[in-house]
């Protein structure tokens, strides 16, 4: 007799897969959110899968050349350099951000670009209305731009009207409205984002057209859904920036065509966004006479370099546990390098709330930032100024040591560019020219406070 096929039931908040239902989630703790899954045939082509003959493959070795994929250019540079050059034919994008951040309008935009670039464009949104798209073309001046548009959410729908239009480039906006009639689900769960996402893919592989799919994010700022669906995708986009800056950043973390970690910097304006060419001098460009708690870092985003200033405040707490406040950076690293401090330099911050920030709006992962974080907290610690014609840049070891970072000569031209004739980096960084700048070179954390803090 035969085995009957396991039964699947998969929570659809969270996607966690359980062996039986139950009412609520072990995973999550959502409510009457397991249903039940179809489970993959159990006939007897399953049982003896080698018993059917299939298509022989053919197989290539490692030296065997491609020829690169055709890209086609928006003209927006800055969304052109996050995707890798340009858009790919029959590539999978996954936009994410959070809500009101732009999302819409930076696709509105890169839509109208790549029509008037000789694409055929289409935008299906499924959150608002035709009308309040053309509205929203209207202010951006792109009502004349040649791109079609449709409001729908019915699945089979917008794939029969894609197969029969055969655009370039698709726009969802966005895959958590998208409902496919042959899931028993509701739309926005997990089982409809993971089969809209897959049928929209395999049409894009298909047919050769571009698909673009807005995605919402949770509150931790990951995109919601299953995290299968950004497996699925050939590219994943966030679209980042505070409400109260209007800078935005179109930031890569996976590009099967291009450079991950790449960045895009745009500027909310009253006419939509508009490209910063140069976000260095702009995310210093507030920046006014040199003062206590302020160090300017030289970073690498992706290929480009750009310089942020660090801001750094520590005033005595009166509480019995200080506060420690970041803002654009990882708090776990700010303690980090608060307890080296302590306990390789003997500058205690026991009792002072230390409070950092980065100035505009920007975001910083790297770890050679850590050196700037601390000549920003010890400057503000001591109530000693930098010199305003320094960078700093250098990544902090538990030793107390500083660890050389990659691409020091690019960081040291960006921050030549703009005027700065000195720099702080570790002792062993690999720069061949000085590139004009006085490059002082520190082996650990203890020397760097005893040369620049000394007076304090």
């Amino acid at each position: 007799m035969a085995k009957a096929a396991a039964q699947s039931f998969t929570c659809t908040s969270c996607g966690a897969a359980h062996g039986k239902w139950a009412g609520r989630c072990d995973a999550c703790g959502a409510w009457n959110s397991i249903v039940e899954e179809a489970p993959l045939s159990a006939g007897p082509a399953t049982k003896t899968l080698g018993a059917a003959k299939g298509k022989r493959i053919a197989l290539t070795t490692l030296a065997t050349e491609e020829t690169p994929p055709a890209r086609a250019a928006s003209g927006m540079e800055e969304l052109d350099r996050v995707l890798g050059g340009g858009l790919v034919p029959a590539s999978a994008i996954l936009v994410g951000g959070d809500p009101g951040i732009g999302k819409s309008t930076l696709l509105l935009q890169a839509a109208a670009s790549f029509a008037r670039a000789g694409l055929s464009c289409l935008y299906i949104s499924g959150e608002e209305a035709s009308a309040q798209v053309r509205m929203r073309a209207g202010r951006l001046g792109l009502a004349d731009a040649p791109v079609s548009l449709a409001a729908e959410t019915n699945l089979r729908d917008i794939l029969t009207t894609l197969d029969a239009a055969r655009p370039d480039l698709v726009i969802i906006d966005s895959i958590q409205t998208m409902w496919a009639d042959h899931v028993e689900a509701a739309p926005g769960s997990v089982s409809q984002v993971r089969a809209a996402a897959h049928e929209l893919v395999t049409f894009a592989k298909r047919r050769g057209s571009a698909v673009i799919l807005v995605g919402h994010v949770t509150k931790e700022g990951q995109i919601a859904g299953p995290r299968v669906v950004e497996h699925m995708v050939d590219t994943v986009l966030y679209f980042e920036g505070e409400r109260g800056h209007q800078f935005r950043i179109l930031r890569a973390v996976k590009n099967r065509f291009g450079p991950a970690d790449e960045i895009g910097v745009f500027e909310m304006t009253g006419g939509g966004l508009a490209e910063v060419a140069n976000p260095s001098a702009l995310f210093l460009s507030e920046r006014g006479q040199s003062s206590p708690g302020s160090a300017v870092f030289a970073g690498i985003e992706g290929t480009r370099p750009v310089l942020t200033e660090i801001q750094a405040l520590v005033a005595p707490s009166p509480l019995g546990t200080p506060r420690r406040t970041v803002v654009g950076l990882d708090s776990g690293r700010l303690s980090t390098i608060l307890a080296v401090l302590e306990a390789r330099c003997g500058i205690p911050f026991a009792g002072l709330d230390v409070f950092l920030n980065v100035a505009g709006g920007m975001r910083v992962s790297e770890p050679a930032a850590d050196l700037a974080v601390a000549a920003a907290l010890l400057s503000a610690r001591e109530d000693v100024a930098l010199p305003p014609d320094m960078v700093v840049f250098g990544e902090i070891s538990l030793s107390g040591a500083l660890r050389p970072v990659g691409q020091a000569e690019n960081r040291l031209k960006e921050a030549r560019k703009l005027g700065f004739s000195q720099a702080v980096a570790p002792d062993r960084s690999k720069i061949d020219g000085d590139d004009g700048i006085r490059v002082r070179k520190m082996p650990d954390l203890v020397t760097f406070v005893g040369e620049m803090f000394a007076a304090g």
